[in-house]
C-alpha cells in the first residue's frame, strides 16, 4: 500500500520566516490539542483488553471438578517437579524451537528468569567460575537501542554496561566479536532477537552464526537472548525468521554459551503466563543447584491450564493470529501517520517492524527529550526519552519508543496525531535556534 507523504517541503530547505509562520499555525494546532483534556498513555508494550479477552477461556479449562492429573501420575496440586510438568516443557519447547529437556519451566516472568540468572552469577558464578561479586570489575555488552528492563537488572546489580550499536540486520557484531575477544570482563550480552524492543529487527542468519562462534576472552560469557517475541507475528504471509541459537552454538562448538528465555507473557496473560530458560544441559544442572534452594517447584495448576487451553504449539500459533489482527491495524495506523505527517520532512526516521510490540522513532538530534515533554503537557505518556539506553542517557537525545498495542485504535490514532504535531514543534524549535545561533556568529 503506498502512503501519501506530508505535502510540505523538507524543513531544512525553509526560510526562518517561513519556519516561524508554521511553527504559529502548529501552535494553534497544539493548543487545540491542550483543549481536549486528553488522557493517552503509550508508556509500556501492554496487550490491551480486547487481547487479554482472547484467553479469557483460560479460566475455565479448569474446575474442580476437573482431574488435575499429568500424563505421568504427577499431581499438579501437590510439591515437586522442579522443572515443570512435561506437557508445559513441551509446549515451551514447541513455542523456543528447542528439545523438551533443555527447558525449565518456571512462574510468570521471564524478567524474573534473567534478573536471577545474573544475581547467580554474581553471588555464585557461573558453572564453577568466580562470583562476578567478588570480581573487581563486571561487563555486559548492551544493544542500542534497547530494552530498559534489561539494563535495570545490570545496573542494580552494578554491572558496567557497555553500548553496541543497532543495524539492520542486529548489533554490530565487528565490535561485538573484537569486544568479547579482547576483554575478559565482559560476562555477557543482552539480546532480543527477533522483532526486537524498540525497533523490531530481526538479526540476520549472518549475525546469528557470528553470535555462536564468538570466541570470549572469559569462560563464563554468556548470550542472554531474550526471545521474547517468537511467535508475536503481525502477517501470516511476510514473517520474520531466526536460525535457532542454541543448535548452532553446539554446531560451533560453543553448546554453553547461551541462556534463552520466553515466556506466555504476551500470548496468555502477562500477570499469569509462564516462563522458561533453554540451555546446555550443563548450564541447566547449574541453574538447578540454585532452585532446589530457591524452590520446591513453580505453579503447576498454572501450566496446566496453558497446556489444557492451547492444547499444543498449532492452538499457540491460532491464538497469536487473533492477536494479530488485534495489532496489526494499529501498527499500520502509527506507520500511516507518521508518513502522512512527517514523511519528507527530514525531522524524523522510523522503523515498520513486521512484528512484536514496538516501532522505534528517532528525532533530529537533541530534541527526544522536549518531544516527550511537549506530548505529556498536552496529554499523552510516552515512555520516556534516553529509556532505550543504559543509564537512561541516549547520547543523541533521539530514540523515542512507541507503543501502539494498548490504547483504543481511536486513541492511538489522536495521539500519533499529537506526536507528530509535537515533533514538527521542537524540530522548528531546534531549526530557529540553529538559523539563530549562526546569525550571531557571523
Amino acid at each position: 500500500m503506498r502512503r501519501k507523504k506530508s505535502s510540505m517541503k523538507p524543513f531544512a530547505e525553509m526560510t526562518k520566516e517561513e519556519l516561524q509562520e508554521l511553527r504559529k499555525q502548529l501552535h494553534i494546532q497544539y493548543k487545540e490539542f491542550q483543549g481536549k483534556d486528553l488522557r493517552l498513555d503509550m508508556s509500556r508494550g501492554k496487550p490491551s483488553t480486547e487481547q487479554l479477552d482472547l484467553s479469557m477461556g483460560m479460566m475455565d479449562v479448569l474446575s474442580s471438578k476437573d482431574d488435575l492429573t499429568c500424563d505421568d501420575g504427577t499431581d499438579c496440586r501437590n510439591y515437586g517437579v522442579l522443572d515443570g510438568i512435561k506437557e508445559a516443557q513441551e509446549l515451551l519447547a514447541d513455542m523456543m524451537e528447542v528439545a523438551p529437556d533443555h527447558i525449565i519451566i518456571y512462574g510468570n516472568s521471564s524478567l524474573n528468569v534473567m534478573y536471577d540468572t545474573v544475581a547467580r552469577s554474581m553471588t555464585n558464578g557461573v558453572m564453577g567460575s568466580t562470583p562476578w561479586g567478588k570480581l573487581d570489575k563486571v561487563k555486559f555488552l548492551c544493544p542500542v537501542p534497547g530494552y530498559d528492563r534489561h539494563f535495570a537488572i545490570t545496573e542494580y546489580l552494578g554491572i558496567e554496561m557497555v553500548n553496541v550499536p543497532m543495524t539492520p540486520t542486529g548489533p554490530d557484531m565487528d565490535i561485538v566479536e573484537e569486544l568479547v575477544a579482547n576483554d575478559d570482563t565482559i560476562k555477557g550480552i543482552w539480546c532480543v532477537p527477533k522483532y526486537s524492543n524498540p525497533q523490531g529487527i530481526s538479526y540476520s542468519d549472518d549475525t546469528v552464526r557470528r553470535f555462536a562462534r564468538l570466541k570470549p576472552a572469559a569462560p563464563d560469557f554468556r548470550i542472554y537472548w531474550d526471545n521474547a517475541y517468537t511467535i508475536h507475528h503481525l502477517y501470516d504471509h511476510d514473517q520474520d525468521h531466526l536460525i535457532e541459537i542454541l543448535a548452532e552454538c553446539k554446531r560451533a562448538g560453543n553448546p554453553d554459551m547461551v541462556y534463552k528465555f520466553a515466556s506466555t507473557s504476551k500470548v496468555s496473560f502477562p500477570g499469569s503466563g509462564i516462563a522458561a530458560i533453554a540451555a546446555s544441559q550443563n548450564n541447566l544442572e547449574d541453574i538447578k543447584r540454585q532452585m532446589k534452594i530457591q524452590t520446591i517447584g513453580h505453579d503447576k495448576v498454572n501450566q496446566l491450564r496453558h497446556v489444557r487451553f492451547f492444547g499444543d504449539i498449532h492452538g499457540m500459533v491460532e491464538h497469536m493470529r487473533r492477536h494479530a489482527d488485534i495489532m496489526r491495524p494499529k501498527f499500520e495506523a502509527v506507520i500511516s501517520i507518521l508518513e502522512r505527517e512527517l514523511g519528507g520532512l527530514g525531522i524524523g526516521t522510523w522503523t515498520n517492524p513486521k512484528g512484536g510490540y514496538f516501532i522505534s522513532f528517532d528525532s533530529l538530534d537533541g530534541c527526544a527529550k522536549a518531544i516527550v515533554a511537549r506530548c505529556k503537557k498536552a496529554g499523552l505518556v510516552m515512555t520516556g526519552a534516553g529509556a532505550t539506553y543504559p543509564y537512561g542517557k541516549d547520547p543523541h537525545d533521539s530514540n523515542i519508543r512507541i507503543a501502539p498495542s494498548y490504547p483504543p485504535l481511536s486513541d492511538l490514532m489522536l495521539a500519533m496525531e499529537l506526536f507528530a504535531l509535537c515533533v514538527k514543534i521542537v524540530s522548528i524549535d531546534k531549526l530557529l535556534t540553529e538559523m539563530n545561533s549562526q546569525q550571531q556568529g557571523n
